[in-house]
């Protein structure tokens, strides 16, 4: 805290704090320093990945197995130190591209100490410091005007409203406002996460984070078999010890075979790479991923709820037409329009628009002028030789004038969301006064404006479209004005435009979420409602994207299932969101719906061959130990199984391209088709591991061999299945999967490995015969579920 003294002493409104001044403030912890969220650490990454449920499992698995005399079939233990390196490479590789693309360069400040104008840091600000604000600046911290020259503040960013406001001494000045005309000298009122914009964001930041359903299925599924291997276990290690002629080290080594394969220990793990891999590839667009489950819930919205300004539009104007009035030359208005625009000090959006549409040199010189005002809403500009020209809102300008058919033409254009502004010459002289008079004036034109469309944004929102995604588009501003801008955009529903003023109250939930859900242009909206808007659609069961780029809109996005913000934004708004779009380049959202789905899709097509694994093995566990059996595998065996027909594939399709879209029910397509090609391979296996041990000369290892022929060679017809349409990539990898296979069994070297001996000759027939008889089962097994989830994808 400040001692009595210094809180009494006012900062100077010249000079600014001293350095003394500065230093107690620091000391008393008055900085403008907001505490940035922790981002995750190199040693969390790391423990993240090794200390896993799964990794654990597996440990203590492999563990036994050595344990019991057999190192060589503890070889699939191997997958933890590949889980824990696959996994820390590519989240640290995703960390190193956030933390480029997060650093973004920090606004700085003009601050005036000791008589000195400083530029520094934001975070560097103190209590009660003296920022000059000039046209473009960002209004840092909260604070107070102590000098003003027709300073304009645009608090767009706040409130929606496009129009600026004036301020002058004494007016207060929130921290994400904008200067947009004039200069000013302010003093900070507040600091830090006083601040009236981090006020906003502390709040957003309360809500929970994005909710994957994708890694909710997937850990559902861990659970699951998590809960099975317990009991299973138990049944499966004492049927093993049950039975005399196996040894208590066969024991283990059966009992761990059967739990190992139940294990889905890579499917984790390629989520976790397909995240990575899209954050990647996203920030080479210049896209921020800021939580991972964001690229895949966009691809799963229903609802796009678009903010207008800074979104749809760019934030700025254009002249959109010139109509010139009575017998006024257009060539004179022409001209005069472009020394108007060129001669002005301090621009505004209305006369940068000019500036750009009227380029031609101009050599008028300025002899006075009257600048523009928020509140008379107009400007004057005398020039050597050509008179004074007066440029202005219609109504302030032509006062009684403004009637008949001009005030029809004027009330038309606004009708159809266009600014519309008057150019008048003045009849009678002009003296130049901050506080001047409006003379007589002679209408000479009216110039319209609209908003700047950003050019990608019709093509975006087409995409979307055409994707079922509804559409609304909501603004702070006249309701008519963003019915305009998304008619200019290709919103087919621009007509229905909602002065959200009207709507019922939030707290009348059911009537609000009727009333959102039938209009889709809303102007009006506080950001409160906004947030309400975006809570009713996802009550009525909607998933919903909220983009926006205002401290306005964060309540919104931070409560929307995929919050999309604009790297030209406000910073609390960046901060709150789950996606960045750095250039601010709306088009960039197809290629996050392109990453989301082949995320979705490949996880779920890879899901199906490790849960083959786990069905199988849960099977052959189960009949093992209720009829007290010889466990038909090895661990090591399932080392081979998991390689060649799971992981090595599994690892490529889901990093490949898939742009299918994306339907519910991804558990219960999975289970559909993991479950009966398990079954099919689980009861292949234990038919050729029994019927090769009724040769009493055959013992359990040679008709393990041949047991996990028949069930590599099921488990590869699988694979064959679910890599279908088979393209270049997925063709390639299941033949070279059956090469490797096959010579695990034609190499000497690779049998000893493996421990698969060649046995007699017979059981290799039969073994064929089991084959044969399983592929038309597989394909009926697939057939079925396709023709029950058909229609509900329909």
């Amino acid at each position: 805290m400040l001692d009595p003294d210094d809180q009494a002493a006012a900062p100077d409104s010249i000079r600014g704090l001293t350095a003394d001044q500065v230093a107690r403030r620091v000391a008393a912890g008055l900085t403008n320093d907001v505490p940035a969220a922790p981002t995750r650490t190199v040693m969390q990454i790391v423990r993240g990945n090794v200390l896993t449920p799964i990794n654990l499992v597996i440990g203590v698995l492999a563990a036994l197995v050595i344990i019991a005399g057999s190192p060589k079939d503890a070889l699939f233990g191997g997958v933890i130190v590949a889980n824990s390196v696959i996994g820390v490479h590519q989240e640290l590789r995703a960390k190193r591209v956030l933390d480029a693309l997060s650093v973004v360069s920090a606004p700085r400040a003009q601050v005036v100490r000791d008589g000195v104008l400083n530029s520094m840091q934001v975070c560097d600000l103190v209590l009660d410091d003296l920022v000059e604000l000039r046209v473009g600046a960002q209004v840092v911290a909260d604070g107070t005007i102590v000098t003003s020259e027709n300073l304009e503040i645009d608090e767009s960013l706040l409130t929606g409203e496009a129009d600026p406001v004036a301020k002058q001494a004494g007016d207060g000045v929130l921290s994400g406002s904008a200067v947009v005309a004039g200069t000013a000298r302010m003093v900070v009122a507040k600091v830090g996460a006083d601040n009236y914009a981090a006020r906003l964001a502390e709040e957003a930041r309360r809500f929970t984070l994005v909710n994957s359903p994708l890694r909710n299925d997937v850990n559902r599924i861990v659970t699951f078999v998590g809960t099975l291997i317990i009991p299973v276990g138990l049944l499966l290690a004492s049927s093993q010890f049950w039975r005399r002629d196996e040894s208590w080290q066969n024991a283990i080594i059966s009992t761990v075979a059967g739990l190992v394969g139940m294990v889905p220990e890579g499917l984790v793990l390629l989520t976790s790479v397909a995240f990575a891999v899209g954050v990647v590839r996203l920030g080479s667009k210049r896209c921020l991923v800021q939580e991972l489950p964001a690229i895949e819930v966009l691809a799963r919205v229903d609802v796009l709820c678009a903010d207008k300004t800074g979104t749809i539009t760019e934030g700025s104007m254009a002249v959109a037409a010139v109509t010139v009035l009575g017998n006024t030359d257009a060539a004179l208005a022409e001209e005069v329009l472009t020394a108007l625009a060129l001669n002005d000090p301090d621009p505004n959006a209305t006369t940068r628009a000019l500036a750009i549409h009227y380029c031609s040199p101009s050599d008028w010189r300025v002899s006075g002028r009257v600048p523009f005002s928020s509140a008379r809403k107009w400007s004057a500009t005398t020039f050597d030789g050509h008179g004074s020209w007066v440029l202005g809102a219609p109504e302030n300008v032509l006062g009684e004038g403004f009637a008949g058919p001009l005030r029809e033409q004027v009330e038309e254009q606004a009708a159809e969301g266009r600014r519309v502004l008057v150019l008048a010459r003045a009849i009678t002289p002009m003296v130049e006064a901050a506080d001047v008079a409006l003379p007589e004036v002679e209408p000479v034109a009216l110039v319209m404006f609209e908003d700047v469309v950003r050019a990608d944004a019709p093509e975006t929102l087409r995409f979307f479209a055409d994707q079922g995604v509804t559409l609304k588009v909501i603004s702070g501003d006249n309701n008519l004005t963003v019915g305009a801008v998304a008619r200019r955009a290709g919103l087919s529903h621009w007509r229905d435009n909602v002065n959200a003023m009207m709507l019922p109250s939030i707290d009348d939930t059911e009537a609000f979420a009727d009333a959102v859900e039938r209009s889709s242009v809303f102007g009006r909206v506080t950001p409160h409602q906004k947030r309400a808007m975006v809570r009713a659609l996802q009550q009525r069961g909607h998933t919903v994207a909220m983009t926006g780029d205002g401290v306005n809109d964060v309540l919104a996005l931070k409560d929307a299932d995929c919050g999309v913000a604009m790297a030209s934004g406000s910073e609390a708004t960046r901060g709150v969101a789950q996606l960045v779009l750095l250039d601010s380049n709306f088009s960039a959202l197809p290629a996050v719906v392109a990453e989301g789905r082949r995320v979705i899709n490949n996880i779920e097509r890879v899901a199906s061959l490790f849960l083959a694994k786990t069905t199988y093995s849960l099977i052959l566990s189960v009949l093992t130990g209720v009829f007290a059996l010889s466990f038909p595998l090895r661990p090591i065996h399932l080392s081979i199984l998991s390689w060649f027909t799971i992981g090595v594939p599994a690892f490529f399709m889901a990093l490949e391209p898939n742009d299918r879209r994306v339907h519910s029910g991804f558990l219960r397509r999975v289970l559909g088709r993991s479950v009966p090609a398990g079954v099919v391979i689980a009861f292949a296996t234990m038919a050729m591991f029994e019927i090769a041990r009724l040769d009493e000369s055959i013992d359990a290892d040679h008709a393990r061999s041949v047991a996990v022929l028949v069930a590599g060679s099921v488990a590869l017809m699988n694979l064959s299945r679910v890599a279908r349409p088979l393209n270049r990539l997925r063709l390639g990898l299941v033949i070279a999967m059956v090469t490797l296979f096959a010579l695990a069994f034609l190499v000497a070297s690779a049998r000893r490995l493996f421990e698969l001996p060649v046995t007699e000759s017979w059981t290799y027939g039969v073994a064929a015969a089991l084959i044969a008889a399983a592929y038309p089962l597989l394909v009926l097994g697939n057939r079925i579920t396709e023709r029950f989830h058909r229609p509900m994808m329909r």
